[in-house]
């Protein structure tokens, strides 16, 4: 269950403080513990009830009172003497009531975010095909359903706004919330935001879907690293499924990625424009988290052995090629994890899981 801020409120007006204690407690982000209206109070207050925040006067805080948890200055007027105070408090921001009303309750949904986000736990893992059609969405969506069968919490990201093919390939609804849901909230991002912005899929997995097309400008590569971020410390293996183009958004994920997965099929296009990728990502000293992906393997002049000839490693797992694929992809349908290709998908679930890359 998401957890939520402790509060205490402290200010000197009641009816103010009345105000502030309903708003916050109807905020969703919240709740308020305590209430005070000296400093003296303030002191026991947090002594008692030992709270992730306090909202308070800054002239209160200012004398001294607050030791341990955060402070948010409020105040219905800007001065000179009530800016000064707040930063001898050392608050963490000031804001005006009412009109600043949606930024404090943010700010205490922050005060959560050391209590929640810890040392990263989750192998994350990007997927990328040079050469459109290669199937690298489908390589993501079908290693996130064999990684959901290990019984490990996965979350599968759509780091692709511009297209955003995750959402068809696995069926998702029109209504879900998407990355751009969570902009607002992307420097304060906690796993209990990025749990309510999670579609949960049959298979066991979970998705962040890229937001509707004229939205897609606004999703940055920070904004997606800080997402990526805050899954791989609330989940076992993160999944991110990266653009054709190696631009600024995908190259900020893959500097945060344990493992790059780049996937081929057996043509010389296709390993024409996975051989420049990897020219793109040696400058980023990312070579040796390259893993190979052979898609849709059937007869051809080129072999999976020819992957170790040109790229010098052997293919982590070649996935045949199936006839049903297609059928079941136009239906927003996963291949099921029984027959050749989803005994492919296992074999790759478990080398990523042997080796999570340097």
């Amino acid at each position: 269950m998401q957890q939520i801020a402790r509060v205490v409120v402290a200010l000197e007006a009641n009816d103010l403080a009345e105000e502030v204690m309903h708003f916050l407690d109807r905020s969703g982000s919240a709740r308020v513990v305590g209430t005070a209206a000296d400093d003296r109070q303030l002191t026991e207050a947090v002594r008692q009830l030992e709270p992730d925040a306090v909202v308070a006067q800054p002239s209160l805080v200012d004398r001294g009172s607050v030791r341990g948890p955060a402070v948010l200055a409020l105040d219905t007027r800007e001065s000179v003497s009530s800016l000064r105070a707040a930063i001898r408090a050392g608050a963490l921001g000031f804001y005006l009531w009412p009109g600043e009303r949606d930024a404090l309750a943010g700010a205490t949904a922050a005060t959560l975010a050391p209590a929640h986000v810890g040392e990263k736990r989750a192998v994350v893992v990007a997927v990328h095909g040079a050469r459109g059609g290669v199937g690298s969405t489908f390589v993501a969506t079908h290693l996130a359903q064999a990684l959901a069968r290990r019984d490990l919490d996965c979350v599968l990201v759509d780091a692709d706004p511009t297209y955003g093919d995750v959402s068809a390939a696995i069926g998702v609804p029109d209504d879900v919330h998407t990355v751009a849901d969570l902009l607002p909230l992307v420097a304060e991002l906690t796993p209990g935001h990025l749990d309510d912005a999670l579609w949960s899929h049959p298979a066991g997995f979970r998705a962040l879907v890229a937001p509707a097309a004229e939205q897609a400008v606004l999703v940055s590569g920070e904004d997606l690293v800080a997402v990526a971020r805050v899954a791989a410390t609330a989940s076992d293996a993160v999944v991110i499924s990266l653009p054709r183009e190696l631009g600024e958004r995908a190259i900020a994920v893959l500097r945060s990625a344990d493992r790059l997965l780049e996937v081929l099929s057996l043509d010389v296009l296709s390993f024409r424009a996975a051989t420049r990728a990897i020219d793109v990502v040696t400058p980023l000293g990312l070579p040796a988290r390259v893993g190979f992906v052979v898609n849709r393997s059937g007869r051809s002049e080129i072999t999976p052995g020819d992957v170790e000839r040109v790229f010098g490693t052997e293919p982590l797992v070649v996935v045949p090629a199936d006839r049903s694929v297609p059928r079941t992809q136009d239906r927003g349908r996963l291949v099921p994890p029984r027959g050749r290709v989803g005994r492919a998908f296992a074999k790759l679930a478990d080398r990523v899981l042997e080796s999570e890359g340097p």
